[in-house]
């Protein structure tokens, strides 16, 4: 007997063997029935036993083993099942289990049946594991996208909804003062208040431009004339009055007038000058630069310091990274140069870092030029990666 037509015809016998397996997944299966055990085990062990059955070259064999089969254009039974278990509460590593399982039932049914085994029973047994592999594939990158879209979706409501409560604090605090007068201890607590609601609007609006551009709906772009350099005065004194004690040095030259959006402009220098305070030595100077010529500005941070891990380089400009390691336990996200690299690509500009003991950490960003025209025919056709250029 062919492995598919046992497959069919003993279907009952290996969902009830692998049914066994599926109870001992606690705490999820505590409480559901056996249906719920079940859901979709007998549409994956027809897709299995149709594949098997399925004509397919060695070219088309090999790229299945490889995970670069063709996607269909529905939802496959594995991306369901995936969609189930996460609804159901089942964690990932128990989904994968549960295909381990799936695998251990029917070849144990299978051996007990299969005695005198032939060129063609070990086919079918190849192509078995194939469909399983394809089928556990499937099912954990499905899982995982909805996983990554719950968390942002979660952490996008979270940071809006916030947003009136702690407003409405910071504004309790600050008629408290003009109510009547406090002392010393009732001003400086009014004002660790005020600071510390400012700074939760801070990590709110870094949430917002994370769950933005990671759930594709990009980051706003709202373009007007502004000074590039004059922006960056402005982002440098502020630098200096919360850390007096720092060096900063601006040198700037050529055309620094042209088309972006000036909130999100100082959002990048904020990021970038901050980045060099928090990872500079005290003792040296923060050098900044803006440097226009007829192609666009180029903004350059510089900062002697600890340098950046070579391992790390390539991931600096991922999301929850900081300082080149992964975020753990810090009151920084760890967002500040994601965020940064999406504000500079909604640009239509490029990003990048060198560091080493000899010269330092430098950021550089190149912003392009562009003209209303081509700002107009951007917007009329959309912009490429989910990001929005508006016009202003």
């Amino acid at each position: 007997m062919r492995l598919s037509a046992f497959i069919r015809e003993h279907s009952k016998d290996i969902i009830a063997e692998w049914e066994n397996f599926a109870r001992t997944l606690i705490p999820a299966a505590t409480g559901m029935s056996p249906l719920s055990l079940r859901n979709h085990i007998s549409y994956i062990l027809a897709f299995i036993a149709d594949d098997i059955d399925t004509v397919q070259t060695d070219s088309e064999q090999t790229n299945k083993s490889r995970g670069k089969k063709p996607k269909a254009a529905m939802e496959s039974v594995a991306e369901i099942h995936a969609a189930l278990r996460q609804a159901g509460g089942f964690n990932l590593d128990q989904m994968v289990s549960e295909y381990r399982a799936l695998r251990a039932s029917v070849t144990k049914l299978w051996g007990t049946q299969d005695s005198e085994p032939n060129s063609q029973s070990a086919a079918d047994f190849i192509r078995f594991n194939e469909a399983i592999d394809q089928a556990t594939t499937e099912s954990i990158s499905y899982y995982s996208k909805k996983v990554e879209h719950s968390r942002d979706l979660f952490l996008g409501v979270l940071s809006h909804d916030l947003r009136n409560p702690i407003g409405a604090m910071m504004m309790s605090a600050e008629l408290m003062g003009k109510i009547g007068t406090l002392n010393e201890r009732q001003e400086m607590l009014m004002s660790q208040v005020v600071m510390s609601g400012n700074r939760a609007i801070d990590i709110m609006d870094q949430l917002l431009d994370l769950t933005r551009a990671r759930l594709g709906s990009g980051l706003h772009v709202l373009r007007e004339q502004m000074d590039m350099a004059f922006v960056c005065r402005q982002l440098i004194e502020e630098m200096r009055s919360l850390h007096p004690s720092r060096i900063f040095t601006l040198k700037s030259s050529g055309d620094t007038i042209g088309l972006w959006d000036r909130p999100r402009i100082g959002q990048v220098f904020s990021n970038l000058i901050g980045n060099a305070v928090q990872y500079g030595f005290a003792d040296l100077p923060i050098d900044v630069k803006v440097i226009g010529d007829l192609k666009g500005v180029t903004l350059s941070v510089h900062n002697e310091g600890v340098p950046i891990p070579k391992n790390a380089i390539s991931g600096i400009f991922d999301a929850l990274v900081r300082g080149g390691t992964e975020v753990k336990s810090t009151t920084n996200l760890g967002l500040g140069l994601y965020i940064t690299k999406e504000i500079i690509s909604a640009h239509g500009g490029t990003i990048s870092v060198t560091s080493s003991e000899k010269d330092g950490t430098t950021f550089t960003a190149l912003l392009p030029r562009i003209a209303d025209a081509e700002i107009l025919a951007q917007d009329a056709i959309g912009s490429e990666g989910g990001i929005q250029k508006v016009v202003g």
